[in-house]
This record gives structure tokens, C-alpha cells and sequence, in this order.
């Protein structure tokens, strides 16, 4: 793909993303004045945002405590400053691309380009995968049997959803499980499913000698991965403890939210557990950024606990911190780490 058509292509995304927002937000306020609107918004306290921005931002960085130690692991020397730039450029493409596929080779791309080998980048960007996937779906199912009542109570009008998401990241499990178990069956299983995707049209005929290739390339370096896990367990565990935190860091943000509007009803534990809920039901979904489907569970689920007079300036304070705050700082980073770049091939030239 040509630089122009992945401009265009993450331009429409950006677009896509606005669009639904637009109409999410259109929907939603379509009876309140703007003045109505902001009165709402400024009713939250200050401090507490602040708070929630900062908790966003540390969601992030988190992943960038991983990366560099698991480079520290693998004996590469690079600074902290560069892995939280791979965060920063990985979550903005994350959140403009359907499933959160971008993110992950542009970072690898950027290890690259600091010398760092395509396998250590791999098996990190492999193992930060795994871990991510899995502490939500160990989170789930933890709360959702511990902590059930509230679940019933908050989240039962979206259960179609936690259950769609719950199959689909579990399936997304088993079959990192199955490459790690029986890699080889796991590779003839690809083959196969991609010679059907292609005899049904659904992949293109003429490059299923492409998407084998590239299937065969995953299968192996999963399997690297797996060798890797097998024989560095307490690596393994330190990346999940890690990736348990961050992910509570963006969870969290939700009840700092709650508690800017001075509310305290409800306890810490019960709003976690929703939001993991909602997690569960919209990152998987083909959407980039989740958006539309994300304002709508929030909706859903925290109406009765912030009340019908606050869960939509809420909605719009937490989604702003968790995901627009990021996207934003993200995409800062990538233009000017893009400008940098350009500079420096510019003056090597001279």
C-alpha cells in the first residue's frame, strides 16, 4: 500500500469516526440547547477531571513501562521517552482503525527504525496482545461472578452485546492457544480456511499465495512467541500484573467522573465492573474507536446510577478523557515525530 492510499485510508477513518460521533451526539442532544449543554459540563469539578486525564494518560504510558522492560528483558537499550512514543503513535491508530488492527504494526515499524529486530518487536507487541485480551476477559468473568447482582442490575439491557463479546474474545484466545499448543495444526487450519475464503470470493483469488505467506509468517512467530512464554514465565506474569494495572487506570476514569459531580452512592467495585462490561461488549467490534456503540452502552448502563439529568455530560466527559484526549495527544506525536523525521532526512541530504 502506497503512503498516499494509507493517508487517505486513516483520513476516511478519522472521517468515519466523526461522523458517527456527529450523529451519536446529534441523537442524543437533539432536545437540549448547547447552553444546557455546557451548564451540565461545567457543573463537574475541575480538579476531578484533571485527575481522570491524568489517569487516562498513565493508561497509556503503561503500556510503554511494558515495552521498555521487556526490551530491558531482551538486553535492548532504548530510553523510556521512545517507548512512549510507540504508545502514544500505537493507540492513535489503534483507535482510528475497525478491531484495533493499526496500531501494532506502526509500532513495530518505529522499533525498526530505533534498530530494534523485527522478532523482539514481535514477540513484545505478541505478548502485550495476549496479556491485553486476556486481563479483560480474566477481569470479566472475575466480576461478572463475583460481583453478578450488579451486572443483572446496571447491564442487562446490553447482555446480547457482553455475550457477543465474550465469544469473540474468547474465540480470539483459543486460537492463540491452539497456535502456541499445535502450531503445525493450527497452520493447516489457516491454509484451509483461507483456500476456502478465496473459493468463496471473500479473499481475493489472486492473492491467496499472498495470504498463505503471510498466514505461515503469523503461525511461526506465534510459535516463537509461545517457546519464549514457555521458558520466561515470571516474564510473563510481571507483563500480566502490568497490563491488570493500565487497564484499571482506564477504568477508573469513569468514577473519578462520578466523583467530579460529587456523587458517592455507588461503590468504586460496581462502576469498574460495568465499564469492564462494556469493554467486553464493544472492543472487538469492527468499529474504529468502538464509536457510536460506546456512547450507547454508557447510556445504557450508568443512567440509573449518575441519574437522567448527568450520565450525558458523563458520557461526554468520560469518552472525551478515555478516548478523544488520547486520540488527540496520539496524533500530536505522530505529526511531530513525522515532521522530526522528515527534518532530519532533509538536512542528511544537504
Amino acid at each position: 500500500m502506497t503512503l498516499i492510499k494509507k493517508i487517505l485510508k486513516y483520513a476516511l477513518n478519522i472521517g468515519l469516526i466523526l461522523v458517527i460521533t456527529f450523529f451519536t451526539l446529534h441523537v442524543i442532544f437533539k432536545e437540549q440547547e448547547l447552553t444546557e449543554i455546557i451548564r451540565d459540563l461545567r457543573m463537574a469539578k475541575p480538579a476531578w477531571i484533571a485527575l481522570g486525564a491524568v489517569a487516562a494518560l498513565l493508561f497509556v504510558s503503561g503500556e510503554s513501562v511494558i515495552i521498555h522492560y521487556m526490551l530491558r528483558v531482551l538486553n535492548q537499550k532504548i530510553s523510556f521517552l521512545k517507548c512512549l512514543k510507540y504508545s502514544f503513535i500505537g493507540f492513535f491508530f489503534s483507535y482510528i482503525t475497525p478491531s484495533s488492527t493499526g496500531g501494532q504494526p506502526v509500532q513495530m515499524y518505529h522499533m525498526k527504525k530505533d534498530k530494534i529486530n523485527i522478532g523482539y518487536s514481535t514477540l513484545i507487541m505478541l505478548l502485550i496482545t495476549i496479556a491485553y485480551k486476556s486481563v479483560l476477559i480474566l477481569m470479566g468473568l472475575g466480576f461478572l461472578v463475583f460481583n453478578s447482582d450488579v451486572v443483572v442490575k446496571y447491564a442487562i439491557d446490553m447482555k446480547w452485546l457482553i455475550v457477543l463479546g465474550f465469544v469473540l474474545n474468547l474465540s480470539f484466545i483459543a486460537a492463540l492457544t491452539l497456535i502456541f499448543i499445535k502450531p503445525i495444526w493450527a497452520r493447516a487450519l489457516g491454509i484451509k480456511a483461507v483456500g476456502l475464503l478465496t473459493k468463496i470470493r471473500v479473499l481475493k483469488r489472486r492473492n491467496k499465495e499472498k495470504y498463505t505467506e503471510k498466514l505461515i509468517g503469523i503461525c511461526d512467530t506465534y510459535a516463537m512467541g509461545a517457546d519464549y512464554i514457555k521458558k520466561n514465565l515470571s516474564v510473563v506474569f510481571k507483563v500480566f500484573f502490568l497490563t491488570a494495572v493500565q487497564r484499571l487506570l482506564l477504568f477508573s476514569v469513569t468514577w473519578i467522573v462520578y466523583r467530579a459531580y460529587g456523587m458517592e452512592d455507588t461503590r468504586f467495585i460496581d462502576i469498574i465492573t460495568i465499564q469492564i462490561m462494556i469493554a467486553v461488549a464493544v472492543e472487538m467490534l469492527p468499529l474504529p474507536g468502538a464509536a457510536g456503540i460506546s456512547e450507547g452502552c454508557f447510556l445504557l448502563s450508568f443512567t440509573e446510577i449518575f441519574g437522567t439529568g448527568l450520565v450525558k455530560p458523563a458520557m461526554l466527559i468520560n469518552r472525551g478523557l478515555t478516548f478523544y484526549l488520547i486520540l488527540f495527544v496520539g496524533g500530536f506525536i505522530t505529526l511531530a515525530d513525522r515532521i522530526i523525521s522528515l527534518k532530519k532526512k532533509k538536512r542528511n541530504k544537504e
